[in-house]
């Protein structure tokens, strides 16, 4: 053999070359073909497309925000309010009769948002939006303005309808808010600051079943907030808060104004459930038991022997009420309503709530350490009764408009205070009304508006019934360190 290295011809170099730049041509025109295709492929979708020579895509919220903001509304209202300490001659009145002057009546004009669920012109809103209106006025984003009345509203949870009349009105669908996960996609369409309108901010599902949050214009008794990290701002009340499928999953309610990303809205659920009632009766009907409860904590679980702290304590039952002639006590744990488990004090006040009054229930308690089976059958839900019901947390005390804290007087305190009657402030938040007030724990307040204070509930309630009138103060008559003076609580 030859040891002379092996040597390919040239022509076999020629032809190799040529394939390989053959095979280039044809494999750039496939791939710009396919891009042709797949470009008009999307385009034709209306999906996805290409809006600029960057390669950038389509927000996925613009169709979400061009289906649901023809329905979300701007909603002015003139409201009737009064004030105590609108004259200069108030002072002269203060001084010569020691007391505060009587309040005069006034206009003043107010706004929200809100969105429409029906063709027929019903619109979802909050309560403190357009309660003791005078006037209300509803735009469309198409600009079409409408005169709107007041179908009805509901206190307990801030949750309203109104109505206008009117052709081709949109409509914006209700999803579920009980499919809601936490990072789910949360789009909050509205009008802040009254003057914003058509405004659109997109966060995410921070929290659910938020409770015992002091709103502003009211605190619900009935809460069970989605938290959101979506902008909202004062005037984005009652406006929707959407999913990515366009849905109203809530209502805007309230803001932590010295928070960041931290807002709240009332799921759509507890509200469909509300604006059902009020549009056919204008009114709401609640069912209840008769008691007050507390949430079952880790260490009342101990203390009363229970190894799973699931639960809620019964801490009060009232007399000839529903739970008293079923047999339930004090200290009793519910554990199971009509055979599900309970594990939220709030879900299960709102849970008897929503049921039909005059439905029968079925309770599983715990009574020394004893599984004990309780059937009773719902009444309606009064104020007369609830009233007579302290709906204090665990240590006794009720908190109430204005910065307060306040529990009923012992029967010790009764006896040793010259009033027979008022209750006793326990606690007066950093930067409240209250506080400007100059109030203090230990204070004693014996009447509200010149009426005698029964108990801290029904301390509460005047207050909460203060601010639905309109009122901007409440009288109080104080007396601390013997000493008596009458206090005008701001309530805005």
């Amino acid at each position: 053999m030859s040891n002379q290295p092996f040597t390919r011809p040239r022509s076999h170099y020629l032809t190799a070359a040529g394939l390989v730049l053959a095979g280039l041509v044809i494999g750039l025109g496939l791939s710009a073909g396919l891009s042709l295709q797949r470009d008009s492929a999307a385009q034709h979708r209306g999906g996805a497309a290409v809006v600029g020579g960057g390669g950038s895509y389509e927000s996925p919220f613009v169709g979400v925000v061009e289906r649901t903001l023809p329905a979300v509304v701007f909603i002015d209202v003139k409201k009737k309010v009064s004030s105590a300490t609108t004259f200069p001659q108030d002072e002269m009145f203060r001084r010569f009769f020691g007391q505060e002057p009587p309040s005069r009546p006034r206009v003043e004009p107010s706004s929200g948002s809100g969105f429409l669920i029906d063709s027929e012109g019903h619109i979802l809103t909050n309560n403190h939006v357009v309660t003791n209106a005078e006037a209300i006025t509803v735009t469309l984003n198409d600009k079409r303005t409408f005169k709107a009345t007041v179908v009805g509203t509901d206190q307990e949870t801030d949750v309203a309808i109104i109505k206008i009349e009117g052709r081709d009105l949109p409509s914006l669908p209700l999803g579920d808010s009980d499919l809601l996960r936490i990072g789910d996609w949360a789009i909050a369409i509205g009008n802040p600051l009254g003057e914003l309108r058509g405004s659109v901010t997109v966060g995410i599902i921070s929290a659910q079943g938020r409770s015992n949050l002091n709103i502003f214009g009211g605190t619900p008794a009935y809460q069970d907030f989605i938290q959101t990290d979506a902008s909202i701002n004062f005037g984005n009340s009652g406006g929707p808060l959407c999913n990515i499928r366009g849905e109203a999953i809530g209502i805007n309610t309230a803001i932590n104004p010295s928070g960041q990303g931290i807002s709240f809205a009332i799921p759509i659920n507890l509200a469909k459930h509300v604006a059902e009632q009020l549009i056919a009766s204008g009114k709401v009907k609640r069912a209840w038991m008769g008691v007050t409860l507390a949430e079952l904590t880790p260490e009342l679980a101990e203390g009363f022997g229970i190894k799973d702290s699931r639960g809620v304590v019964v801490q009060s039952v009232l007399d000839g009420q529903p739970a008293a002639r079923a047999g339930l006590k004090r200290n009793d744990v519910i554990i199971e309503l009509n055979g599900a488990p309970v594990t939220d004090m709030q879900k299960f006040r709102l849970r008897v709530a929503d049921m039909p009054v005059g439905s029968r229930i079925n309770l599983v308690v715990l009574r020394d350490g004893r599984r004990l089976p309780v059937t009773l059958t719902l009444v309606e839900r009064t104020d007369t009764a609830v009233a007579r019901v302290q709906p204090s947390g665990g240590d006794g005390t009720v908190p109430a408009p204005g910065g307060l804290r306040v529990r009923d007087l012992t029967s010790e305190e009764k006896t040793g205070a010259t009033a027979q009657s008022g209750v006793m402030v326990t606690g007066v938040e950093n930067g409240s009304a209250a506080q400007e007030s100059g109030m203090q724990e230990g204070d004693l307040i014996e009447e509200v508006g010149g009426k005698p204070v029964a108990s801290a509930a029904a301390f509460a309630k005047a207050l909460r019934d203060a601010q639905v009138a309109g009122k901007a103060h409440a009288v109080l008559l104080v007396t601390s360190d013997g000493n008596t003076r009458y206090v005008p609580l701001g309530l805005e």
